[in-house]
C-alpha cells in the first residue's frame, strides 16, 4: 500500500509538471475566455472537471489492467483475488474516493495557475513562465527522485537481507537432508533402529537419524526444573525436541560444554539431559560448562545434565535462539531425516523411496528436503522482496516517464537557443550537455534528500530480524548513482534529439 500511494503521488506530480510546464499553449484560451466574461471560478472548475474526467478515465482503463493481470497477479503474490470482488460496496467506497481525492489533488495546482493569468499580459504576447512555476517543477522533480533513489536503496537492502539470511550459518546442517514424515506410526517407531541402519547399508546415505522434531518444524515446550547454582531447582518452560541418540552428530551440532548421546551410557536413556546454551543462559549459567552435572526434572523423568550444545538457529532468523531441551525420546519420533550423497539426487530419491515401501509398505513415501521445508518460513519476505523490486521499478519507470516529458518541454522551449548554440559552432555534446546539466543537478540533490529517509524506513524494516544486515554507505551512494544514471539516460534521448535537428527549421522565422 505505501509503494502504491508512492506511485499515485508520482503520477499527480506527473500530470502536475506537464499540465504547469505546458500551460503556454492554453494561455491565450484563458485570456481570451476572460475578455468576453469568463470568471476565475468558471476556469477553475473548467480545469477541474477536465482533470476529473481524465482520471475517470484512468480509473475505468484500471479495471481492464486489473481483469488482465490478475492471473498473474495471483501467482506472483501467492493469494487469490477474484475480479468480482471488486465489485462490492466495500471496495466501491474506497475505490471511488481514492479516484476523485487523486483528480482533486493533481488538478488543483494547473487549474489555479491556469485561471489566475492576466488577460492583458497575455494578448499583449509577452507571456513568460514565472520563476515560481520553474521552482516549483524543479522541486517536484526532486520529491520524484528522492521517491525513487529511496525505492532502489530499499530495493537494494531487501536483496541484501534476504541473502544475508540465506547464507547465514545456521549452526546445523541442512542441505542433502532428506526427511521422510511418518507421523508418529508406532509399527514404525518400534523398529527405528533396524529402518536407520537398512538405509545406512546404502552407500548414498552417509547418516539417518529419527526425531519429533525438526529445525523449521512444530515443537512443544516442556515444564522443566533444573538445579540453579545455588542449589536450589528453578522452573521454566523451555522447547523440546525429543530426538534419538544420532541427532546431534546427524545434524552436525556442536557441543559448548558436556558431550551428546551415546550409545556407550546406556543412562542416557533415562536419567540425561542436554540443552543449549540459551537454557543454559535462562537457568542463570552464564558458562555452559557451570550447568554439566546439575539436576533436572522434565515430564517424569528426573537425572542430570550431561551437555549442552552451541546455539543452532532451529527457528526463523527473524528471532534469536531460544531456550531448547534435547530429550533422549526415540518412540516419540515422527520424522526420519536422511543426510544423502548429492550425486544423482533423482535416482536415489526412487531407490529409498522403494526401501521405503518395502519396509513400511502401509505408509506413503512423504518426503521431502530439509532445506526446502526449513526456507518456507521466508516465503513471505521473498513474496514482499518480488512485490517491493516490481511496483518499485514501475515507480521509478513512472517517474522516468515525467522527467522525460519535462525534458521535451524544456528542449522546446529553448528550441531557438539551441538553434543560435549550433550556428555558433556547439558541438552536439555540448547542446546535450546544456540541457541533461540542470536534470543531472536535480537528481543529485534528491539522493542528498533521500538517504537519510531511506536509512530510517529501511532501519525499521530490519528491526523485524533478529539476525539483520548492517546497513553501509555505498548502498545509498549506488542508489543515488543509479538514479543519475537513469535520469541521464531519460534527458539525453530528448537532448541528442534536439541538438541534432537542424538549427534552420528553427531560426528560419526570425
Amino acid at each position: 500500500m505505501a509503494i502504491a500511494v508512492m506511485i499515485v503521488t508520482l503520477a499527480c506530480i506527473n500530470f502536475m509538471n506537464l499540465a504547469t510546464a505546458r500551460s503556454m499553449e492554453r494561455a491565450k484560451e484563458v485570456g481570451v475566455r476572460k475578455v468576453v466574461g469568463a470568471e476565475r471560478g468558471e476556469l477553475i472548475r473548467q480545469f477541474m472537471t477536465e482533470s476529473l474526467l481524465m482520471i475517470l478515465i484512468a480509473a475505468s482503463l484500471a479495471f481492464l489492467f486489473i481483469w488482465i493481470l490478475l492471473p498473474f497477479t495471483n501467482g506472483f503474490t501467492g493469494k487469490h483475488f477474484e475480479f468480482t470482488r471488486l465489485f462490492n460496496w466495500r471496495t466501491l467506497a474506497l475505490y471511488l474516493p481514492v479516484v476523485l481525492l487523486t483528480g482533486l489533488i493533481a488538478g488543483s495546482y494547473p487549474a489555479l495557475v491556469l485561471s489566475g493569468y492576466k488577460p492583458i499580459t497575455i494578448l499583449r504576447g509577452i507571456f513568460r513562465t514565472s520563476t515560481k512555476g520553474i521552482a516549483l517543477r524543479r522541486g517536484l522533480v526532486v520529491f520524484q527522485f528522492s521517491l525513487s533513489i529511496a525505492l532502489i536503496a530499499g530495493t537494494m537492502i531487501v536483496v541484501s537481507q534476504l541473502d544475508h539470511l540465506r547464507n547465514k550459518n545456521l549452526g546445523f546442517k541442512q542441505d542433502k537432508m532428506l526427511v521422510i514424515d511418518f507421523n508418529y506410526d508406532q509399527s514404525i517407531s518400534s523398529q527405528l533402529e533396524t529402518i536407520k541402519q537398512t538405509f545406512l547399508n546404502e552407500k548414498e546415505v552417509l547418516s539417518v537419524s529419527a526425531s519429533r522434531s525438526i529445525p523449521g518444524s512444530y515443537f512443544p515446550n516442556a515444564g522443566t526444573n533444573i538445579e540453579t547454582s545455588n542449589g536450589t531447582p528453578a522452573f521454566e518452560i523451555p522447547g523440546i525436541f525429543e530426538v534419538d541418540v544420532d541427532f546431534i552428530p546427524h545434524f552436525g551440532i556442536e557441543m559448548a560444554a558436556g558431550r551428546p548421546y551415546s550409545r556407550d551410557f546406556p543412562a542416557d536413556t533415562a536419567k540425561s539431559l542436554v540443552i543449549n546454551e540459551a537454557t543454559a543462559r535462562l537457568y542463570g549459567y552464564r558458562n555452559p560448562q557451570d550447568i554439566i552435572g546439575k539436576r533436572f526434572s522434565q515430564w517424569g523423568r528426573e537425572g542430570t545434565v550431561i551437555g549442552v550444545t552451541k546455539d543452532f538457529n532451529y527457528l526463523s532468523l527473524h528471532k534469536r535462539v531460544e531456550p531448547l531441551t534435547l530429550r533422549l525420546a526415540p518412540l516419540a519420533s515422527r520424522f526420519l531425516t536422511l543426510h544423502v550423497k548429492s550425486e544423482n539426487l533423482p535416482a536415489t530419491i526412487t531407490k529409498l523411496g522403494e526401501i521405503w515401501t518395502k519396509l513400511a509398505p502401509h505408509r506413503p513415501y512423504l518426503y521431502s528436503f530439509l532445506d526446502n521445508s526449513f526456507n518456507r518460513q521466508y516465503e513471505a519476505d521473498q513474496r514482499f522482496r518480488n512485490l517491493f523490486s516490481v511496483f518499485a521499478s514501475l515507480a521509478i519507470f513512472i517517474a522516468c516517464l515525467g522527467l522525460l516529458g519535462l525534458a521535451t518541454y524544456t528542449a522546446q522551449q529553448r528550441t531557438k537557443e539551441i538553434g543560435v548554440r549550433k550556428v555558433l559552432g556547439a558541438s552536439v555534446g555540448n547542446i546535450v550537455k546544456l540541457l541533461s546539466t540542470d536534470f543531472v543537478k536535480l537528481v543529485i540533490l534528491a539522493g542528498i534528500i533521500a538517504s537519510p529517509v531511506a536509512w530510517w524506513a529501511m532501519n525499521k524494516w530490519l528491526d523485524n530480524f533478529a539476525y539483520r544486515m548492517e546497513i553501509h554507505w555505498w548502498i545509498f551512494a549506488g542508489a543515488a548513482l543509479t538514479g543519475v544514471i537513469i535520469a541521464i539516460l531519460t534527458v539525453s534521448f530528448q537532448a541528442i534529439k534536439a541538438a541534432m535537428a537542424n538549427p534552420v527549421d528553427s531560426l528560419r522565422n526570425e
